[in-house]
Parts: structure tokens; C-alpha cells; sequence
């Protein structure tokens, strides 16, 4: 069997808006826009790992939802896998710590607004399809 690595990203949802963060490193993924997220460290629950990396990458307090149906390959050996996730009550307001120059939460009709990585893409599909259903 062959050795992979999931990352976790998050479809971080807030008042019918998704979340997304500008790449700032490195260089090949630099100013396209992603879920933000990271990879999941041995012995650790892909839900404890999404939350542990929101709380590096934009210092914010979240909770998981529901993991977004599908899988997507990135460069071997690591896979994304998506969850919903949301802001605990009293949580700081997200800010690009590491990893990220510029955050923008989005309306459904602003989703395509930004240059998304193409692995995200499908992940982002699935995502606006809940966050219609959260919507105001």
C-alpha cells in the first residue's frame, strides 16, 4: 500500500460567506487563493488537525462540521480532504498569520472572484453548495 498523506483543508462558513486565503509561499502557488488548511500529523484526528492549523495560520477558535464528501490528489503523496468548520462564539476575527498575505470572506455570488489553486476547485464547488443552505 502505498504511503499518503491527508491534507485538511477548511470551507470555513460565517453569515453565508466562505472564507478564502491568499498563498503567499511558496513562490509556485503565490497570490492564488485556497481553503485554508494543512496537513495532518501522525496520531492526530483530521478534524483535531483542522482545527489546530486555523488556529496557526489565523489565530481563530473553530469547530468542525461535517466533512465535505469526495477526495482530491495533490502532489504525491498527499490528498485534500474538506470540511465545513465554523467560528466558536467569542473567537478572535481570522488575520493571514503565516502561510497567507490577505483573507476575504465570500458571498455565493463572489465565490469565482478569485484565482482559486485548482486542486480547491472542486472542494469549493462542494462547499458553496452548503453554503447556500447556511445562508441568511
Amino acid at each position: 500500500m502505498t504511503e499518503r498523506t491527508v491534507v485538511v483543508g477548511a470551507a470555513l462558513l460565517d453569515a453565508g460567506r466562505l472564507l478564502a486565503a491568499r498563498r503567499s509561499a511558496p513562490p509556485a502557488l503565490a497570490g492564488r487563493w485556497e481553503l485554508p488548511g494543512g496537513k495532518v500529523e501522525e496520531g492526530e484526528a483530521p478534524e483535531a488537525a483542522l482545527v489546530r492549523e486555523l488556529r496557526e495560520e489565523l489565530g481563530v477558535d473553530t469547530e468542525t462540521v461535517e466533512r465535505v464528501p469526495g477526495e482530491w490528489p495533490l502532489r504525491p503523496p498527499y490528498v485534500l480532504q474538506v470540511w465545513t468548520a465554523r467560528l466558536c462564539p467569542g473567537s478572535a476575527a481570522p488575520a493571514p498569520l503565516q502561510d497567507h498575505d490577505a483573507l476575504r470572506w465570500l458571498a455565493p455570488d463572489e465565490i469565482w472572484d478569485v484565482d482559486w489553486l485548482d486542486q480547491d476547485v472542486p472542494a469549493v464547488r462542494e462547499a458553496l453548495t452548503r453554503l447556500a443552505a447556511e445562508a441568511p
